[in-house]
């Protein structure tokens, strides 16, 4: 039985996992962004031409521009399904030594490259995003060997595996979504990892109460407003000595999160800045 689909094309620099999560539509099925361009999928069975509405809404609440963005809504037979989805996402390197593809589309390693098979499904998080190619580096640079990871938000997991791939013991990845966790739990199997990847759907407050390990390094990519709600809650899960990387904010907001972790007891003490987006490294001097 064929399937037919709804592409809505938005051409925006507004956060795509920020919109599919203010959206909060179950029935989206695919996802992905690049060159300015937000593509998002429904089944043609479940689409409701309502949901324009509520995009746009969103897109005023989050977006930066000044004006409302072009949004296209095309009909997608099932055949040409996958051949716009092959055509749109290809391999990718990050930093020195990560590469990223999708099952479909092999290349060939460097000696000292490592890679990650993903395909993008509703959980964002294939590393093509500014904000995870931010913190894909970042990790290349602070990782040892033997240390803890937790990845709040994971997503597809791919900040986890990451930091595995470079040669962490061990790393715990949370995410509020359920079907997000299952995304990573699949992406955990084509990649072969085992009992030291752990996924698992909680909120970063639940953690404390069920007294999980601190952590070496801690790593969140997030909405502007998860990570002020969140600020007091990091240094919890940080040993002595551990750094907290943070991605998801843009320049005009970085005081605003800057504030609310000095409110916490935090420093920031680094940015970063890739199209538009930052990435930032918190201490807690008390920790």
């Amino acid at each position: 039985m064929t399937q037919n689909w709804i592409e809505v094309r938005i051409e925006s620099s507004a956060d795509s996992g920020e919109l599919l999560d203010q959206l909060d539509d179950p029935a989206v099925t695919g996802a992905w962004q690049e060159n300015g361009v937000i593509r998002l999928f429904w089944p043609a069975d479940r689409w409701n031409p309502d949901v324009l509405q509520d995009i746009r809404q969103v897109l005023r609440e989050i977006g930066k521009e000044m004006e409302q963005p072009a949004i296209t809504v095309d009909s997608l037979p099932d055949q040409d399904w996958n051949a716009v989805w092959a055509r749109s996402v290809r391999p990718i390197r990050i930093g020195r030594r990560i590469v990223i593809r999708p099952t479909w589309d092999r290349t060939e390693l460097a000696p000292d490259e490592v890679e990650l098979i993903i395909d993008s499904k509703q959980a964002f998080g294939t590393g093509h995003h500014a904000t995870t190619r931010l913190l894909i580096e970042w990790l290349e640079e602070v990782i040892r060997a033997g240390q803890r990871v937790l990845d709040v938000g994971t997503g597809s997991g791919i900040l986890a595996m990451v930091a595995l791939r470079l040669g962490a013991a061990s790393a715990l990845g949370i995410d509020s979504d359920p079907v997000a966790i299952q995304c990573a739990r699949e992406y955990a199997a084509a990649n072969r990892f085992g009992p030291e990847l752990e996924l698992r759907t909680a909120a970063l407050a639940e953690l404390r109460d069920i007294g999980t390990t601190r952590f070496d390094v801690v790593v969140a990519n997030l909405d502007r407003r998860t990570l002020q709600e969140s600020a007091g809650l990091f240094q919890h899960h940080l040993d002595r000595g551990g750094r907290l990387l943070l991605s998801g904010v843009l320049p005009e907001h970085q005081a605003e999160i800057s504030d609310a972790f000095a409110a916490a007891g935090g420093v920031v003490q680094h940015a970063r800045e890739c199209d538009g987006w930052l990435a930032l490294e918190v201490t807690f001097p008390a920790v």
